[in-house]
Parts: structure tokens; sequence; C-alpha cells
């Protein structure tokens, strides 16, 4: 056993040299490989290919300079990822993330775990991430626009529907999705499925709005399943207040639970009455229309307002992360 030990540690000692600093990459290799490393070991193929030296190694990573102008004619300099990190199973698929303090660790962190999200669908997609520390919160439409045109004139030379296919992220929702793919489309003079989550006007699919959200429900109503106990009467907290927490909010009240939070990067609101009813809907038009921070639901039905906090530590049945990376610790889990 101090063997097997001190393999993995030797492991994720050179993992840690070869990617000093990336703590996000770090800690989702390390949790990775701790849970499959006796199955490696028992494995003599997978030791003899050197499987998990060739998974945490991108094939490819892009960075590059993405220079746009503000409605002030001021020039303004981002930095623009693309992590390419597996194609075995097929072209490699994954969002773009545009928020302040995206960086290669956040974006190889969230590229690795998308390996196995997209294996486990069984379809032929390989796996990447991508995004900007440009963030969108606050800008007009044309300063989003010109970012963006600016951001795909690079990009569009790394992708492409046998290739690399881009979707939306933190950040990155309907409108930066048509702008991002309106620019390719005027670079390639092709209308192609490159990038997933476009409007119906633009070939995108149906129920792509609703399908994370739903999912995570989905999934978390079949785990509760195996427990025998429904969502129906359950007091659920949710963070976020983009696509996925909207959705997940919605498929929520259909089954009868009641979602009492929601949250942007401002802070959070509780709401003990339930967001439900006409208080979803001004959450849709607050985000999707009038791009307003979450505060602004707090004042119009009168619930509470936490600043600079996620929701984490109000009582709860079921607490569902819908917003980023690493949001619930030990802590949050112990009565």
């Amino acid at each position: 056993m101090n063997g097997v030990q001190t393999g993995k540690s030797d492991f994720l000692r050179s993992v840690r040299c070869k990617n000093p600093g990336q703590k996000e990459f770090i800690q989702a290799v390390s949790e990775v490989i701790g849970s499959v490393w006796e199955i490696y070991l028992e494995n003599s193929v997978f030791r003899d290919a050197d499987i998990l030296h060739r998974l945490v190694e991108p094939e490819r990573i892009i960075i590059f300079r993405v220079p746009w102008k503000d409605d002030q004619g001021r020039p303004k300099i981002n930095r623009g990822f693309r992590v390419q990190f597996s194609s075995v199973l097929g072209p490699y698929k994954g969002g773009l993330r545009f928020r302040a303090g995206v960086d290669l660790s956040i974006l190889k962190f969230l590229g690795f775990e998308q390996i196995f999200k997209n294996a486990l669908t069984t379809l032929p997609l390989g796996a990447g991430k991508g995004g900007s520390d440009f963030d969108p919160k606050g800008r007009s439409d044309g300063e989003v626009m010109r970012f963006c045109q600016s951001f795909m004139t690079e990009l569009q030379r790394h992708i492409g529907i046998r290739t690399d296919i881009p979707a939306g992220d933190i950040g990155v929702g309907a409108r930066e999705i048509g702008y991002l793919y309106g620019q390719y489309k005027r670079l390639k003079n092709q209308f192609t499925g490159t990038i997933t989550g476009k409007s119906l006007n633009w070939g995108g699919s149906l129920m792509r709005p609703e399908a994370t959200g739903y999912g995570v429900v989905y999934f978390t109503e079949e785990i509760m399943k195996t427990c025998c106990i429904s969502i129906e009467g359950k007091t659920v907290l949710v963070s976020g207040s983009g696509n996925v927490a909207q959705h997940t909010v919605k498929k929520i009240n259909e089954l009868g639970g009641k979602v009492v939070t929601m949250s942007d990067s401002s802070g959070y609101i509780y709401d003990p009455d339930g967001i439900r009813g006409e208080k979803w809907d001004f959450i849709m038009d607050l985000k999707n229309v009038r791009r307003g921070r979450i505060y602004e639901y707090a004042e119009a039905f009168g619930c509470r307002y936490v600043e600079g906090k996620g929701p984490w530590d109000i009582p709860c049945d079921v607490a569902i992360p819908c917003a980023t990376q690493n949001e619930i610790h030990a802590r949050h889990a112990r009565p």
C-alpha cells in the first residue's frame, strides 16, 4: 500500500511541477487521480499506455490577445484562451467563459473535467474549454459586440465542426453567442454548426436554453429516488441567476419543490416564500432583458439580500450550485 501511495504522490508531484501555480487544475487532477488510482494500477493496458500522463496534458493550448474599443473609443486589451484538451472521442467540445479572473488554471480545470463529462454522454465528443478575462457585466451591447468580434477573429483559426465546437458558459449567453457566431460566419462565409447555444434563427436547438438546468434537476431527482425521497415539498437552495439557474428553478417549481435563493457575483437573495410565478418572471426579465443585479429582486419583493456571499448557510433539504466551481465546501454540509 505504501508503494501505491508513493506512486500516486510521485505522479501528483510531477503534475504540480509541470503546472506551477495552477491550483484549480491541480485540484481537479488530484480529485480524479484519487478516485481511479487503484483501477489504473490493476489494469496493465492503462499502465502500459501511460494513460494518466496523457490525460492530464492538453493536446493544445491557444493564448491570444483580444484588442477592442469601448464606447468612448478607448483601446482595451484582454487575454483569450482555448484549451483543446482531448480529441480522442471526437472534436473538442466545451464552453467559453467570459469573466474577470479567468485564467489558464481555471480553464484547464474545467477542460480536464469536460473529458469525463463528455465521455459519459456516449456521444463522439472530445473536450475543450476557453474564454477570456473580459467581463461583459456592465458593458453596453456595442462593447460586448466589439469584444466578441475581436475574440472570434483569432479563435476562428482554431475551431470548426470537425475540429472544435465551442458553446456558452458564465458570461457567454445568447447575446454573446450571437455576436461570436455572426463574426465566425462573416469570416468563414459558412453557415455551420461550429458554435452551439445559438438562437433558433441561427440554427440553434429548440430546447437548448432549458437543457442544462433541466438536466441538473433530473439528475438530482434520480439520486433522491435511490433514497426513496422526492423533490416535492423540499426547500432548495440554488446559486446563480443565469441560464442554468433559471431553468433549474423552473423545473424544481414544476416538480413541487420550493427554491428560496438565487445569486450573482454581487451576493444572494433569500426569499422564504419561494421564487416562482411572477417572481421567476421577474428574474427572467432582470437577467435576460435588463441585465440587472440580483439585489433588485430583493428591492422589488421585500426579501433579504446578502452582499458578497453565497447562499449555502441557509437551512435547506437540497443545495444545487449553478454558478461557478468550488462553491460548496464540507462545512456547508454539516448539520
